[in-house]
């Protein structure tokens, strides 16, 4: 089951009675993003979803949460039926080149939002760095992946991690092949 992070927003957004372009208003994200967002036509990038949660000052894991919370979640082998996909990019794209796994997303109250992240080759000329508050962990589990991370470029093999402050802009992409990477993110609220 994939979830839909399209109708979360939706609902969430009409729960609160907000228009579309308050939204956009309050979020910094433009209307006609939203509403092809709303309507399931692309994948968002973090930035703009990190932007729309904090528009309606929700977590970033509010659009995976279900009605049914529980403490402590646990997640075995890897496997959650709780995925988002994402473009790697400030814009937006049909088809999303992240593909995000929660490991949390039924945890009560939480204030991280831990991911395990497939996470494509960059496409030629595609290096567009993006910044969001909160910090960020990442453990490579297998491949290569390069964060361009301000003007440094950091490039990471399996069992190396990175912590770093997302407000400094970043961008993130796997180096030859595909690579998979523990991912942990906090937003403050």
């Amino acid at each position: 089951m994939e979830t839909n992070i399209n109708l979360k927003i939706k609902s969430l957004r009409e729960q609160r009675e907000l228009s579309i372009e308050k939204l956009a208003e309050m979020s910094g994200v433009s209307s006609e993003m939203i509403e092809k967002l709303e309507a399931g036509l692309l994948a968002p990038s973090l930035t703009p979803l990190l932007k729309i949660a904090r528009g309606m000052g929700v977590r970033l894991g509010t659009f995976l949460d279900d009605s049914i919370q529980k403490d402590p979640v646990v997640v075995r082998g890897g496997k959650s039926d709780k995925v988002l996909r994402f473009s790697g990019d400030t814009d937006v794209s049909a088809d999303g080149n992240l593909e995000f796994i929660s490991l949390g997303a039924e945890k009560k109250d939480r204030h991280m939002e831990p991911f395990i992240v497939t996470v494509k080759p960059r496409e030629a000329g595609e290096e567009k760095l993006s910044s969001h508050e909160g910090e960020e962990f990442i453990y490579v589990m297998d491949g290569e992946i390069e964060l361009l991370y301000g003007k440094e470029r950091v490039t990471l093999a399996a069992g190396d991690s990175l912590y770093y402050d997302s407000v400094v802009p970043h961008y993130l992409h796997a180096v030859g092949t595909e690579a998979k990477i523990l991912a942990v993110l906090y937003t403050p609220a």
